[in-house]
């Protein structure tokens, strides 16, 4: 019997604040265990809560560009559990009544342009962070960093509208890029800051009852969303083919086995007492306020991809990358605005620049130690024929280890292309003279030779040849050596 997935999202997104949601501790990831807490976000008794405003006009743009309708007044709510690392035993979060709701995110899924829709999002702060050391009982411990706890979140939830792991996965991804593009959050996976839930169930194709879900817990990365889903709906089709019943619970992925383990049991659904936070007042937020925040949001990926395609001619392709590559839209920008060609421009952010942040293994363009308009100079000497493009790539790794500029580094190395006809075609005639096997082949109409020969021309000249100019000479010297 063939299967049907479904599929629904939970995204955790820490919002770029320099404080907590709830108190004046600094956000800063990284900083040492215990140090960035007070006796809001540890709960102490007689501590008060007050809301970051920084917090909440991020949330409204995350939702505004979600296409959700942002509520007027939203309640805040205690979410009562009790776990290691929650601090006061509960989480302040809303829940009946969220800042937003509806919306939805397009996005290219496997078989074309897809659409998802979003059921809430919501304002919370982040728990702490368990760190668990030891695996036999005689070593082992757990240590608890409260750091993390009261970070702002918001909470996206989406439909149950995903039907493969690999649109669930690409999904996650488009919806990363927006926030990114917003400044609402870092889009930083490996230090937590974004983190998915994924709800999975299947169901005979062609029906719409919903089966059994499981919720597989906390994934930070878009490959280990789809395998972890993947996994899964196999797991999920080979139970029902058996003739046995999915059980709900929520599931852990371990990315060295590719598998998921049950962490607890959801068959009976959970009793969080909500009730309102007696200590926040409601949240509420007017219409000005929601207008001047929509006012004020950025070009979003998908608007900008299409822009850069019309105004700068470039391919579907290049834009893309461009676009979806951390800051490298911005930077393209900046490079075509100090005069660099926008085709140019692209190639060398896809080539050269994207290597070299390769070989640091990031993809932030804040990395690169070149300015925009540094590198636009570098490409400009490049295009109208002051260097060659091989000296331009050994100007570039200069630039990048030294910071200096690339005609600072072009005069005091002597680097600058050589246009002289008669010094070339010294080179030129020279060349010939070395490979006559060569050059006769090239007569006898086998063109490819030619390129052997002008290779030839650039080594002499240490890379600083004018290429076509070469190709030109070597064209007319051999032509007139065969008397025509």
């Amino acid at each position: 019997m063939p299967f049907e997935p479904v599929i629904g999202l939970e995204i955790h997104a820490q919002l770029l604040t320099e404080t907590k949601i709830f108190c004046g501790c600094r956000t800063t990831f990284g900083a040492p265990p215990n140090t960035n807490v007070c006796p809001v976000c540890l709960g102490l008794p007689g501590a008060l809560p007050v809301l970051n405003h920084r917090a909440v006009d991020l949330a409204i743009r995350a939702a505004l560009a979600l296409n959700c309708e942002v509520h007027a007044e939203s309640i805040f709510a205690r979410k009562n559990y009790f776990y290691p690392d929650l601090p006061k035993g509960y989480q302040i979060s809303q829940f009946e009544r969220p800042l937003a709701t509806g919306g939805w995110l397009d996005y290219a899924g496997s078989h074309g342009p897809q659409r998802v829709r979003l059921t809430r999002i919501h304002l919370e702060e982040d728990a702490g962070k368990s760190l668990h050391h030891g695996f036999a009982d005689s070593d082992r411990a757990t240590y608890l960093d409260f750091n993390r706890s009261g970070v702002p979140l918001i909470e996206i939830v989406t439909e149950p509208d995903l039907r493969s792991a690999a649109d669930a996965a690409g999904c996650f991804a488009h919806l990363r890029e927006t926030l990114v593009a917003l400044g609402v959050n870092d889009g930083n996976m490996e230090e937590g800051s974004l983190r998915c839930d994924a709800n999975v169930s299947i169901r005979p194709a062609g029906t719409t009852t919903f089966g059994t879900k499981t919720e597989v817990k906390n994934v930070n990365s878009f490959r280990y969303v789809q395998k972890a889903l993947e996994f899964e709906i196999a797991r999920h089709a080979a139970i029902v083919e058996r003739g046995e019943r999915v059980r709900q619970e929520t599931r852990l992925f371990d990315s060295e086995t590719g598998e998921t383990a049950s962490m607890r049991s959801k068959e009976e659904a959970h009793d969080y007492r909500y009730f309102p936070e007696p200590d926040l007042p409601p949240l509420r937020v007017d219409a000005a306020w929601i207008q001047s925040i929509r006012d004020a949001l950025p070009e979003l990926p998908d608007a900008r991809k299409q822009r850069f395609v019309a105004a700068y001619g470039l391919t579907d392709y290049d834009a893309d990358v461009i676009v979806r590559l951390t800051g490298a839209a911005d930077y393209f920008e900046r490079m075509v605005k100090a005069g660099a060609g926008a085709k140019t421009a692209g190639n060398w952010l896809q080539g050269e620049v994207r290597r070299k942040l390769k070989e640091l293994g990031v993809d932030d363009i804040a990395r690169v130690p070149i300015t925009a308009e540094a590198l636009a100079e570098l490409v400009t000497l490049a295009d109208r024929g002051a260097i060659s493009s091989t000296v331009a790539k050994d100007v570039f790794e200069k630039m990048w280890t030294t910071g200096r500029s690339a005609a600072a580094i072009i005069d005091t190395e002597g680097l600058g292309q050589i246009g002289d006809e008669a010094a070339l075609g010294a080179l030129v005639a020279d060349v010939i003279d070395r490979h006559p096997d060569v050059a006769a082949q090239f007569r006898a109409g086998k063109t490819a030779t030619l390129g052997f020969l002008v290779g030839r021309v650039m080594k002499a000249s240490g890379g600083k040849a004018n290429p076509k100019l070469v190709t030109d000479l070597m064209r007319r010297a051999l032509a007139d050596r065969n008397g025509r």
